[in-house]
């Protein structure tokens, strides 16, 4: 049978019970009908434990079942328990083994409305099977008696006995004497003594020692749970896929940060030193080969790394300016050689060398300004300073926050050639600035068609780059044609691209033939930063091809020509998407002077991450991971680690923040490109992160493992977690505060809105711009990675996003239906003192009616303070819950991950259209449904039913009357006096109001 063991570590920061400033607390654990507890601290509000309590249990019946722990405060008598504090914890969530368990922090909740609660307990839970050697129990001989079981029991160190727990005999005598003596008072014995050298006394006969029954000795004896982290369990979510807050040695927690909120940098990371060494150049160099030439190059090394400069052909004065960083962690040496060799077919020549002694580096202080190099008179190998020339260098010992560390050369990808070693360094990108473009297409003149006895059917077609717009056909077909429409485009600085318009006319199916074709560059197009100062259209000459290519080459006197009527402008006061709206980091115009001042300071710590997989697992190697973070216009990439599982970056970034509504990003992918990689390999995905900044608290520093989990065809998978540091520091109070009330997009969106459809439609394509302008980038961020950051495949079906969409419905429908369900309660009265306290209210409010808004503002008031210390404590992460990721079926991922059009069997599609079928009938017939009440409601008045129409009428005469003659007050108190009356005059019949509706016509009659 498998066993579920619950151990008891510590508790801290306890509510004094006492009456004297302190507390004696246990803990009391019930499992499945079984209780067990710990032994009593007395006088202590942070109390150890270290016990292992240890129940009987299913596997099949542990997701349904609930850990309960409770922590008492145990009075002098023994007979009294106060209240410290609970724990409850779903069995869904309990490790299946000892290895896969950890330590976690629980908060500890309360019991009641009125409980005084605070501090947190230590508990490590997971499932072993009986056979387990560390908890077996001996048997004991038919003469031993309860004495000699205890006294064997004393001298093994922390042993528990306890009367529910010691075989299944003993459970099932016990839980039978539980029921016939229910009043006993339930006894346990604890016994907790050190290991002794000598044997503890035989009661019978003793066994040899090569049979005694090995008991485990329990090595973490009052040892304190780790305090670096804090693990929020949420019941019903997996604890693997929650936040892990972590307290690391950063300045900003340390209280080292000054003042100077804006100043100080490197303050949200671990700092990390490195030996620099800067390789300037050198002079005077003896020449080594037969005809007189030299290539010299630089080995540096330091234990076994090794970093070489490029070798320069015939120079003995050559420049290199190469700089190289070894991690201080591991220095290997206490002497760092620098030589100089000169490259040849065989073996290269030594020409000369510098020696330093690492005690003697020079530690560089940021702010400092950049060490000096200094010439170094080269020496042999024997170390004699000899005529071989001079290198200037420059050595000194530094942290990442040195200008030098993102382009040197590091000791831990000293096995990548120079040709890749650009895809490994750490770089800023900027997005292109996007712009929209708006073609206005009005009319066209004096086309002239192929055939002249047939009126043509001319559609206008834009071509900008790659992006294909074409307008309808005309109304009436001729050679004047009308089309008034306009075709929106997305375009980027610097503007090197050429506007293409053609008139075309449509011969037959598939068949186009150019009436004429005009071009004009971007750069001619004017700029429109609000919408009452729209440019003038203007007419252009309409040219053949031919005619268009002759005139690049020969400008020649246009004396006929066909004419179109068209309206250029570049719309600078959008703001172009390119990502969606619910997750966006930017909401600046396009235009630079539209766009508002900051109003606060972002900052990132990009620290390490722990746990990842091994992505390359089939290449023998591990996982080579950076990172990427995108906030408005502004990328990030982190240096590649490489062949690491647990990668310490320990990067900071800064953005400045124009609105708090925004999202940050950030991603980590692992590096494909390195050691010759083909050139269409894809950076793999490793997971996402999204943080809205709203949601954070000023100057506030929050440091946390957030869980890395990529949905995949084959389900949900966890790849790891990243530990990030954040603060959101506000320079602008007024403006971050007048920032709720103002519109989230710029003024034009709302002007001129842009219609849903073109929305998407250009937001793929501005995806795409940036996309192609990051991948030419040295390193590229590549296209894969942009994609995966914008998520350039969100409006793409899903099934499993629809019943995620649903459930957050259900979810905002669930307040309503508990005031449905409270208000109903109160009719019925099923607790009278609350129906009556109502009653009372409502009499209150309708004698004095200027009090409803008051007491409705104090109310939500009263609700918000309230709500304040449930607050969350803790930046908004993926929630595998409540995407429905964690119970997606493989059908459905398939279907998700399927490319469009799709590529599947027809068999798989016919499957899906069915299902998709289904699912419409039943959206169809909740349609109809809420068509038919509207229409009955329409059909009150509208004497479709005559009689229907008739006594509604004559009844609002009578009601007219009977109002005006009657106070406001008393109709109010009749009509909640007959909603709240007692259910003996209520009957379950529908009322009259209801029938007389239900019987109203609908059109449903009318449909086919």
């Amino acid at each position: 049978m498998t066993k579920l063991v619950v151990e008891v570590l510590d508790a801290s920061d306890l509510m004094p019970k006492d009456g004297q400033g302190s507390a004696s607390p246990y803990v009391e654990v019930d499992f499945d009908e079984q209780r067990q507890k710990t032994q009593t601290k007395h006088k202590d509000l942070n109390p150890q434990w270290d016990e292992k309590l240890v129940f009987n249990v299913s596997k099949a019946e542990l997701a349904n079942e609930t850990i309960d722990v409770m922590v008492y405060n145990d009075n002098k008598s023994g007979h009294h328990k106060n209240f410290l504090g609970r724990v409850r914890i779903s069995g869904i969530s309990v490790p299946a083994s000892e290895k896969e368990a950890s330590v976690q922090r629980y908060p500890l909740d309360k019991r009641g409305l009125f409980s005084h609660i605070k501090g947190d307990i230590a508990l490590k839970i997971y499932l072993i099977d009986d056979q387990s050697e560390k908890f077996a129990v001996p048997e004991m001989g038919n003469n031993g008696g309860v004495e000699e079981k205890e006294k064997e029991k004393k001298e093994r160190p922390l042993q528990e006995v306890n009367t529910n727990s010691s075989t299944a005999n003993d459970r099932e005598e016990s839980r039978s004497d539980e029921k016939k003596k229910k009043k006993e008072k339930e006894v346990r014995t604890f016994y907790s003594m050190p290991a002794s050298n000598n044997p503890p006394p035989a009661a019978g006969p003793a066994p040899p020692p090569e049979k005694e029954t090995p008991i485990g000795v329990r090595t973490d004896y009052m040892r304190a749970a780790p305090p670096t982290t804090m693990f929020m369990q949420v019941p019903g979510k997996k604890p693997e896929y929650e936040l892990v807050e972590t307290r690391p040695p950063v300045a900003a927690r340390m209280g080292y940060r000054g003042s100077d909120k804006v100043g100080n940098t490197y303050d949200l990371v671990e700092q990390m030193h490195y030996l620099y060494v800067n390789v300037v150049k050198a002079r005077d160099l003896p020449v080594m080969d037969i005809s007189g030439s030299l290539d010299p190059y630089v080995e540096v090394k330091l234990g076994n790394y090794k970093g070489i400069t490029k070798h320069l052909e015939k120079n003995q004065n050559p420049v290199w300016n190469k700089i190289f960083a070894f991690s201080k962690e591991k220095l290997q040496s206490n002497t760092l050689e620098v030589t100089v060799k000169d490259k040849d077919i065989g073996k290269d020549d030594f020409v000369g060398r510098v020696t330093f002694d690492l005690s003697e580096v020079p530690l560089r202080v940021l702010p400092d300004s950049p060490l000096a190099p200094q010439w170094y008179r080269l020496e042999d190998k024997k170390g004699y300073k000899s005529n071989r020339g001079e290198i200037m260098l420059a050595v000194w010992m530094g942290t990442q926050a040195d200008e030098a560390f993102p382009e040197a050369w590091h000791s831990d990808a000293h096995s990548i050639s120079q040709q890749n070693l650009a895809n490994t360094r750490s770089k800023v990108y900027f997005s292109p600035k996007l712009y929209y473009l708006q073609v206005h297409v009005i009319e066209a003149q004096d086309l002239v068609p192929s055939e002249k006895g047939r009126p043509p059917q001319v559609v206008v077609k834009v071509q900008v780059g790659n992006q294909m717009r074409a307008t309808r056909p005309a109304q009436v077909p001729s050679i004047n044609p009308m089309w008034n429409e306009e075709l929106m485009f997305v375009v980027s600085e610097p503007f090197d691209e050429f506007i293409i318009v053609s008139a075309e006319d449509r011969v037959g199916p598939g068949k186009d033939e150019i009436l004429g074709r005009m071009i004009i560059s971007v750069r001619e197009v004017p700029h429109r930063n609000d919408v009452t100062k729209s440019p003038d259209a203007r007419w252009f000459n309409l040219l053949k091809p031919a005619a268009v290519e002759a005139e690049g080459e020969k400008k020649k006197e246009v004396k006929f020509s066909s004419k179109i009527h068209l309206r250029f402008c570049l719309d600078a006061g959008y703001h172009v998407l390119d990502e969606s709206t619910h997750f966006s980091s930017d909401f600046q115009p396009s235009s630079k002077h539209l766009r508002k001042p900051s109003i606060g300071i972002l900052e990132l710590g990009i620290l390490s991450a722990r746990n990842l997989l091994p992505m390359k697992g089939k290449d023998g190697s591990l996982t080579d991971a950076y990172c990427v973070a995108k906030y408005g216009n502004k990328w990030v990439r982190t240096r590649t680690l490489l062949d690491t599982l647990a990668p310490r970056w320990n990067e900071q970034y800064t953005w400045e923040v124009y609105d708090p509504c925004t999202v940050i990003t950030i991603g980590v992918f692992d590096n494909c490109h390195i050691n010759g990689s083909k050139e269409d390999a894809r950076d793999q995905r490793i997971g996402k992160v999204r943080i809205r900044l709203s949601t954070l608290e000023t100057d506030r520093v929050y440091t946390h493992y957030y869980p890395l989990l990529v949905l995949q065809p084959s389900g949900l998978k966890k790849h790891g977690e990243l530990q990030l540091a954040l603060r959101f520091t506000c320079t602008a109070w007024v403006n971050m505060v007048a920032q709720y009330g103002k519109p989230l997009l710029p003024k034009m969106h709302y002007v001129q809105p842009i219609s849903v459809r073109h929305i998407d439609l250009l937001r793929q394509q501005a995806m795409q711009i940036v996309a192609a302008r990051l991948a030419r980038a040295e390193p590229p961020l590549r296209r894969e990675v942009v994609e995966y950051m914008l998520d350039v495949d969100y409006h793409i079906w899903s099934l499993r996003r629809s019943k995620a969409n649903f459930h957050r419905i259900m979810l905002l429908l669930s307040g309503i239906s508990a005031i449905c369900r409270w208000f109903n309660d109160i009719c019925i009265w099923r607790n009278p003192v609350t129906t009556c306290l109502v009653h009372v209210s409502f009499l209150i409010l309708v004698c004095y009616p200027e009090l409803i808004l008051p007491t409705i503002f104090l109310y939500l008031f009263v609700i918000g303070v309230w709500n304040y210390r449930y607050r969350p404590r803790h930046p908004p992460h993926m929630d595998a819950r409540l995407s429905q990721a964690e119970n997606a079926r493989p059908e459905e991922l398939d279907e998700e991950f399927d490319t469009f059009p799709t590529s599947r069997h027809t068999d798989i599609v016919r499957m899906r259209y069915d299902r998709l079928r289904s699912v419409a009938g039943r959206v169809q017939t909740v349609a109809g449904d809420l068509a038919t009440q509207g229409e009955r409601a329409q059909a009150i008045l509208s004497w479709r039913d005559p009689r229907a129409t008739a006594i509604v009428i004559f009844f609002s005469l009578m009601w007219a009357v009977f109002l005006y003659i009657t106070p406001i007050q008393v109709v109010a108190v009749l009509v909640g006096l007959y909603l709240l009356r007692h259910p003996r005059f209520r009957t379950k019949m529908p009322s009259v109001p209801v029938n007389f509706f239900k019987r109203l016509p609908s059109k449903s009659d009318m449909l086919l």
